[in-house]
């Protein structure tokens, strides 16, 4: 896809060790950093590295199996958000607190355990919440615990494999003109009149947005507005159908979650692993299959993204 081959291509403009260094300063300039100057020195190579091996990562994730993939997935993912934190803090790991990955699953899977049933709990130090806190300005989540079919429902590209499985409407489309139209179905399905839902949108999306004569919700441009979500192959706009805890966190956060509790699995979660592979006894396999193929390509991108407009 041209777009996903430009930010990987984006990511090399990185390796150069003089560019790198006059990007740092500009990001700490702008943040009044007194220190932009010899903290961009010495961060340019640490920030270079963690582009280079996030980027690895995902490039192995692309060659190996499924068993293998969650945790290829995870570190390269992790790695590119050093990088971007880097960006936002110039003392970056200024103490051993930031260096956990900042969000818990269950150790002990219990039987008849079932993966969209499971939780993960953010932690109050942490990559997670740093990252979170830096980048999104978001501190309500720290101690919550999301499960796993909270946090899926609410990705634009599994509304395809919910509604299939478990006949579940979690999304309703924006049309290319990135509008919004309330019509009865979307009303009935939240058993909304028309000015409670317009009452509640209003509430929520962002001032930008605007109703037009044709009475359809009209966003400024193809992109997260929360609780707004955006299709990565499609271009296009989602309302999700499913409100849950998981509605007011960005994306990126929400496959951080994912991957990290599927890379959890993967590693010490062997036996019942291997089995969902070869069995596929339920929905869990295609569902996080789904998930996986989505994250490889969304994932760098949303993530690419974030450096990308600090340019």
């Amino acid at each position: 896809m041209n777009e996903l081959r430009q930010h990987w291509d984006f990511i090399h403009y990185f390796q150069s060790a003089e560019y790198s260094q006059k990007f740092l300063k500009k990001c700490y300039e702008q943040m009044g950093s007194s220190q932009a100057e010899s903290k961009s020195y010495d961060n340019c190579y640490p920030f270079m590295y963690y582009l280079e091996q996030g980027e690895l990562y995902y490039r192995q994730a692309m060659q190996s199996p499924i068993s293998l993939q969650p945790i290829l997935l995870f570190y390269g993912y992790i790695h590119f958000i050093k990088a971007i934190v880097l960006t936002e803090d110039p003392l970056y790991p200024e103490t051993t607190t930031v260096l956990a990955h900042g969000i818990t699953s269950r150790k002990r899977k219990k039987q008849q355990y079932r993966f969209l049933q499971d939780e993960v709990k953010v932690q109050k130090n942490g990559l997670f919440s740093h990252f979170s806190n830096l980048v999104f300005h978001v501190k309500h989540i720290v101690g919550e615990k999301y499960k796993m079919e909270d946090l899926l429902v609410q990705i634009p590209e599994l509304e395809e494999v919910f509604h299939v499985l478990l006949k579940k409407k979690t999304m309703f489309w924006f049309n290319p003109q990135h509008e919004l139209i309330i019509d009865e179905s979307l009303l009935s399905h939240f058993h909304m009149s028309e000015s409670l839902l317009k009452q509640y949108l209003n509430e929520k999306v962002p001032e930008e947005f605007t109703w037009n004569s044709d009475n359809a919700l009209q966003a400024p441009h193809a992109q997260e507005h929360l609780p707004i979500r955006w299709h990565f192959h499609k271009n296009k706009l989602a309302f999700p159908g499913i409100r849950n805890e998981a509605t007011t966190i960005p994306e990126v956060l929400i496959h951080y979650a994912i991957l990290y509790n599927l890379s959890m699995i993967a590693r010490y979660e062997t036996e019942w692993w291997v089995e969902l592979l070869k069995n596929r006894t339920n929905e869990d396999y295609p569902i996080i299959n789904t998930f996986i193929n989505v994250t490889t390509e969304k994932a760098p991108y949303l993530l690419l993204k974030l450096l990308k407009d600090k340019m």
